[in-house]
């Protein structure tokens, strides 16, 4: 599969996660739902990474759980924590701040060539994100909504983890097969989910599940865990970190569209201007925004039909 094809499928379903996610949490608490999600989708891919295994090192092995525990166990946790507090539409647009944190990284971890203005672009980025982090105080006035303000935060920490989780990444699939790491990346964060879900399973029970918890697991463990990250981390050992991040953006707008139907959430005017302040200095940091994902991939295309029509 082209690696551009699949990180737009894989943000198409990150886009709805939000969403579905939030939906799902009205039944399901968040750890159980984590970790059913990431143990049923770690067996998912048990049979293909078997028949694929790598002996492991100590130390890349160290790799993979780091790999999980920031990539995986924190971005999930603070996701759903922060899904139970505000917003939903929020997430993505507080994630797609991410290609500016994984640029500076990519540059110190990845040693890849840094570009010019990225300092101006990260601040202006960080100011939009701060617009949609603080939105409840300008709406809300005197009637400030510290859940809401605590939600959109736990979101940053979300976006961090997930940033670092692909830095570390992107040098271990050059090493190891994808499913491998998809793999023990999904079951280290299973376990790492279990004792939290031990906990809240002293005041929930499975049988509570309802069509909203079905939605969520189903959603989780086919869709945004098993196909997107496999989708993510294929595309990861093809291009490079810098491209992987220009494809956030289409997060938002999925999340949108699916949120005013299903949660009734609607952009407010602090949203927008949010959203206007992170892209703009998403594309003074890294000068290329204009590559939407779609004239990416049809580049890419011709770039392989042009290869082939020389070897024949």
């Amino acid at each position: 599969m082209n690696p551009i094809l699949a990180l737009i499928i894989a943000n198409m379903i990150w886009g709805a996660a939000s969403p579905v996610f939030k939906f799902a949490l009205e039944n399901i608490p968040p750890f159980t739902l984590a970790f059913v999600r990431f143990f049923l989708a770690s067996i998912i891919f048990l049979p293909i990474a078997f028949s694929k295994w790598q002996d492991l090192t100590k130390k890349r092995f160290w790799e993979i759980f780091l790999v999980g525990f920031v990539g995986t166990f924190i971005n999930i946790a603070f996701f759903f924590l922060g899904l139970q507090k505000t917003e939903s539409i929020n997430a993505p647009i507080i994630a797609s701040s991410g290609p500016v944190f994984l640029y500076a990284l990519s540059i110190i971890f990845l040693k890849e060539k840094p570009k010019t203005k990225v300092f101006l672009g990260m601040i202006i980025s960080l100011m939009g994100v701060l617009v949609v982090i603080l939105s409840p105080i300008f709406l809300d006035g005197k009637k400030i909504i510290y859940g809401q303000i605590e939600g959109n935060l736990f979101f940053l920490i979300a976006t961090v983890g997930s940033v670092l989780g692909t830095v570390f990444a992107k040098d271990l699939m050059k090493k190891i097969n994808v499913y491998m790491v998809t793999f023990l990346t999904f079951f280290i964060s299973a376990i790492m989910f279990l004792p939290f879900m031990l906990g809240e399973l002293r005041t929930w029970s499975i049988f509570q599940i309802n069509t909203a918890g079905w939605v969520g697991i189903i959603f989780g463990v086919f869709f945004s865990s098993a196909l997107a990250y496999y989708l993510y981390y294929y595309a990861m050992a093809k291009i490079s970190a810098q491209e992987v991040g220009l494809f956030t953006y289409i997060d938002p707008v999925t999340a949108v569209v699916i949120a005013v139907p299903l949660l009734h959430e609607y952009p407010t005017s602090y949203f927008f201007i949010g959203t206007i302040l992170v892209f703009v200095g998403i594309y003074i940091a890294e000068g290329r925004i204009h590559w939407h994902p779609i004239k990416l991939l049809i580049s890419k295309i011709k770039e392989q039909k042009s290869k082939l029509q020389i070897k024949i």
